[in-house]
């Protein structure tokens, strides 16, 4: 199978991102409430942080994910961390290789940026029973019960991530 990914940077494409997330927001499965969900899929586009889209062959969309610099503990200061916000891909392709090369994009275009981003943080709903993929990229630090349902909640070194998606077959997307 063949993809690319779209680097949300322009008004047209952040409509794409957030109009393709509110279309599968029921597959989402968040553990929130809906304008909470909604500020979690809107911030990348809102706070001017970066929002990708996967297409496929056909140039259709499968898949989004986004990520905001900095955390709300700190102000938004703290910009050497990335929160990834969303991660979705369509049933179709979970069990390709998109998420290997989502993963492998995303690492390439964080180390060609001016600013630095050291480390990562996710949060991700138990029942979606994602720890063992999960594990081999991230480190579990937390769990939280909410009103909605159970969250683990995941840190990892930006360093880490690449040493990992290096072992695989590399897509080049960013040539230094």
């Amino acid at each position: 199978m063949c993809y690319y990914f779209q680097v949300c940077s322009t008004e047209s494409y952040q409509d794409k991102y957030l109009v393709f997330l509110l279309e599968h927001y029921k597959e989402l499965k968040l553990p929130y409430s809906y304008p909470i969900s909604l500020s979690f899929l809107a911030s990348s586009v809102l706070m001017k942080k970066e929002a990708f889209l996967c297409f496929n062959e056909e140039d259709e969309i499968i898949g989004a994910f986004g990520y905001i610099c900095g955390t709300a503990e700190n102000q938004y200061e703290d910009t050497h961390v990335a929160q990834i916000q969303i991660v979705f891909i369509v049933d179709a392709y979970r069990r390709s290789r998109l998420f290997l090369e989502s993963l492998q994009f995303l690492t390439q275009y964080i180390a060609q940026l001016s600013e630095p981003i050291t480390d990562f943080r996710f949060w991700v709903p138990v029942d979606l029973r994602l720890h063992k993929l999960l594990s081999k990229i991230a480190e579990r630090k937390n769990t939280w019960e909410t009103v909605q349902g159970v969250i683990d909640e995941y840190h990892a070194r930006f360093s880490e991530w690449q040493a990992y998606v290096l072992k695989f077959r590399q897509e080049v997307y960013f040539p230094s």
